[in-house]
């Protein structure tokens, strides 16, 4: 269910944490969507990545090229159970992976046995769950290489471009692991907008979100260190497609929609995407305001 507003846009608050779940996208060049939970909202992300592949086939494209986050999970297994019923053929797919941690030396990709590893999600949720012959070859299974961060931008080149760039958004408002420039570094849109591939720090509010969402709070079991693909091949995507379904979204996805468009918070650059969705469980949609509890 798509969100619509019949407020003018001249008068919504000009602070984007005042706006109204039932103006959330009014005004907006991001469209937006609207479901009543994270599992509808996982079953839609699964089917996404099902159907623009095949319409991408049936449009005349020889490769298909996705960009993916590991977060929200859920959709890689359903996508593989679709795939596997109805016998799509996945030969075409070139499938990227948004970002990894690295090892402390940040020349290496942690363990894909360690349990905060994105390879190793992807292979337990995705790759052994589809059928061999229906699976893309290894070497269109791509994460980004701190060795030969340049590999992903000569790999997507290759295969005519991004057709959709998948994600979420942080809570700095980061598009895959492009963190918002510390108080005092350059913070220009444009050429943070041109940012590629390359190995970066986390932020200390990343590292304390991802440490609730997936160490139980254990922040020094984060690494410190990730590669990430950059914002220019995430907006250089023919199609945006973001999923939200954390409660502590509600101030981000307003930002996110109705701030200003600027490097300090990355997702707003998607304001000039010619095509961005915003797909939100209905609990995303509430005001951000505080409760003790």
């Amino acid at each position: 269910m798509c969100t619509c507003s019949t407020r003018r846009d001249a008068e919504l608050p000009t602070d984007p944490l005042k706006v109204a779940p039932e103006d959330l996208g009014a005004g907006s060049p991001i469209r937006t969507r609207v479901v009543p939970d994270a599992a509808t909202l996982t079953r839609q992300f699964a089917d996404s990545l099902f159907d623009e592949y095949r319409a991408a086939k049936e449009a005349g494209r020889g490769s298909v090229v996705f960009i993916v986050p590991v977060g929200p999970v859920g959709q890689f297994e359903l996508f593989a159970e679709r795939v596997n019923a109805e016998r799509l053929p996945l030969l075409d797919l070139v499938l990227v992976n948004m970002d990894e941690y690295l090892a402390p030396d940040g020349r290496s990709l942690i363990s894909s046995d360690d349990q905060l590893s994105f390879r190793g999600h992807m292979q337990r949720n995705l790759w052994q769950r589809l059928d061999p012959a229906l699976a893309p070859p290894i070497e269109q299974r791509h994460f980004p290489d701190p060795s030969d961060r340049a590999g992903t931008t000569r790999l997507i080149e290759r295969h005519g471009g991004v057709d959709v760039a998948y994600g979420g958004v942080g809570i700095t408002g980061h598009l895959a692991f492009n963190d918002p420039p510390e108080p005092g570094e350059p913070d220009d849109a444009d050429a943070f907008a041109a940012l590629a591939t390359r190995v970066v720090r986390l932020s200390r509010e990343t590292l304390t979100i991802n440490s609730v969402t997936a160490a139980r709070g254990n922040i020094e079991r984060i690494p410190l260190l990730a590669i990430t693909v950059g914002m220019r091949e995430i907006l250089g995507a023919r199609k945006v497609r973001l999923y939200m379904n954390r409660d502590w979204q509600c101030a981000v996805v307003r930002k996110l929609l109705h701030g200003s468009v600027t490097a300090r918070f990355p997702a707003s650059l998607l304001q000039r995407h010619p095509d961005a969705l915003v797909t939100m469980t209905r609990a995303v949609t509430e005001m951000p305001e505080p409760s003790l509890r």
